[in-house]
């Protein structure tokens, strides 16, 4: 069936979508867009890294502790109240992001920008499938997916503009006028799905997932700056261990659990999971790492490396609602192994990216990345959520997204930690090979010298100036092979998800 004829046939349904959408595109995006603007912050409230990384910081762990809430309380106060409360937080947060005049007050107003965003995505998601009949799921999730899955690859391009045209602080007041429209539109457009009422709260759930997310996160943060055998670090791991023991007794003791673990005895959603977490893996993989290699290593401003990486959030959007309607006729099998084998080969080159590599060749090579992003990660996703039933959807929603948050903590800090330490071997093995004794180099090294004397430059300077030049080519070369040895852990990954995608069955049975 063409897609104009579902439109004509489900009007309000699609429009109600689109509400939707808004919401997420505009949580997802704001968790991006800020990475390029670190920088301006920095020079605008006068401090250095070891501080301003608590504004992302402060977003991802309230984030985290947020999410695992969301299923409870949009079954007590319904799911339309708790989306409209969401969306209405988040505009709020995004306006006093915009008028914060130092550090702390942009801290306090990340957490509570967070705290709606952190909502809207996991309570978008049970819209979805409350409002769209199963049979068309893979073609909504396609749409839904646009907004959750491109808008961090839009963000730096947007933000990039922003900065170095416009002010800073647009990169969240442009989030105002969205926000008050879709919330109106929510209001005049949503149905209430009423929740279970009064329900018995889950407090020991809550405070232990709260404390288990929030320490397990901050050690995956402070972990490179802190040292990971350092006490500070160990002591953080180890309180999230024992609070997350502490969560699983209370949920499977708990009459009305925060969330409801026993929805993992369901293999396919299960499954779901575990390859969802290793393609998210590998998208921030290529999120994290090809802004340090097109900025610090290809001299590209934040707006051209921007620029550059555009396209490939353009073919992931182009195909994730095909995705989805490819999954409604086929199933998910093919789509996901499809798109994990065209992610892995494309991170293999990846892995072979020199300073040399053309502008042209990495477009094409992230072009074909963000294709097969488009083809697995919503694809996967809207599997693992068909096979849960109705009634469980809520649980499993925020389940799902708790898990997705976790993992791209984990990825971007096992690799940022796996890149510092290669580099600082490659800056070892690099320099130990400047053989001043080898004929061929000191040749070089007088060669170079005595141009510099040439233009004037006495001998020490020369040797001075050869010194830093020297330096700077060990530097880089350094990073760059650290940065293709990280892609090699992300394509283990992929393997690992290859493997793991034999076993979706392939004939599809959705749940009721």
């Amino acid at each position: 069936m063409k897609l104009g004829k579902i439109l004509d046939k489900l009007p309000m349904q699609w429009l109600t979508l689109g509400v939707i959408v808004i919401g997420t595109f505009m949580a997802i995006l704001d968790s991006s867009i800020v990475n390029i603007a670190i920088p301006k912050m920095m020079s605008v409230f006068n401090v250095g890294t070891d501080k301003i990384e608590w504004v992302l910081t402060a977003y991802m762990l309230t984030m985290g502790i947020v999410i695992p809430l969301t299923g409870v309380l949009s079954d007590q106060f319904g799911l339309k109240k708790m989306y409209i409360f969401s969306l209405t937080v988040f505009t709020i947060g995004s306006l006093l992001c915009g008028l914060s005049w130092d550090l702390s007050t942009m801290i306090i107003s990340r957490v509570i920008q967070a705290i709606g965003g952190g909502m809207i995505m996991p309570i978008s998601m049970m819209l979805v499938y409350k409002i769209i009949p199963r049979e068309k799921i893979g073609l909504a999730m396609g749409f839904w997916g646009i907004a959750a899955m491109a808008a961090p690859a839009i963000g730096p391009t947007l933000g990039g503009y922003l900065i170095e045209f416009m002010d800073w602080k647009l990169i969240f007041n442009v989030n105002i006028p969205f926000g008050i429209i879709g919330v109106v539109l929510s209001i005049l457009l949503l149905d209430e799905f009423k929740g279970k009422g009064v329900l018995k709260l889950d407090i020991g759930g809550a405070l232990s997932s709260t404390i288990c997310l929030f320490t397990f996160l901050l050690a995956l943060n402070k972990g490179n700056a802190e040292g990971w055998m350092s006490i500070y670090i160990i002591s953080l791991f180890i309180t999230s261990f024992f609070s997350f023991i502490a969560f699983l007794w209370f949920e499977l003791t708990h009459e009305e659990p925060l969330l409801d673990l026993k929805i993992l005895k369901n293999f396919p959603f299960s499954l779901s999971l575990l390859i969802g977490s290793v393609t998210t893996i590998m998208l921030y993989g290529g999120i994290f790492m090809m802004p340090i290699y097109l900025q610090n290593l290809k001299n590209l401003s934040p707006l051209q490396a921007g620029i550059l990486m555009f396209p490939s959030s353009l073919a992931t959007a182009l195909f994730m609602p095909i995705s989805g309607k490819l999954f409604d006729k086929y199933g998910a099998r093919g789509l996901v192994l499809a798109g994990l084998a065209i992610l892995t080969f494309t991170t293999i080159e990846l892995s072979y990216l020199s300073l040399d590599t053309s502008f042209s060749s990495i477009v094409w090579i992230l072009v074909i990345r963000g294709a097969g992003l488009g083809l697995a990660m919503i694809t996967i996703q809207t599997y693992g959520m068909s096979k849960v039933p109705k009634n469980q959807i809520s649980n499993a929603s925020a389940l799902s997204s708790t898990i997705r948050q976790v993992s791209g903590a984990l990825g971007i800090a096992v690799l940022t930690s796996i890149m510092s330490h290669q580099q600082t071997i490659h800056i070892f093995n690099l320099a130990n090979n400047l053989n001043s004794n080898s004929p061929i180099f000191a040749k070089f090294i007088a060669e170079t010298i005595q141009v510099g004397i040439n233009h004037g430059i006495n001998a020490i300077s020369a040797k001075m100036i050869w010194a830093q030049v020297a330096y700077g080519a060990i530097m880089k070369q350094a990073a760059i092979s650290s940065i293709t040895d990280t892609f090699w852990v992300t394509i283990f990954m992929g393997l690992i998800g290859i493997a793991l995608a034999f076993f979706i069955t392939k004939k599809e049975i959705i749940n009721d």
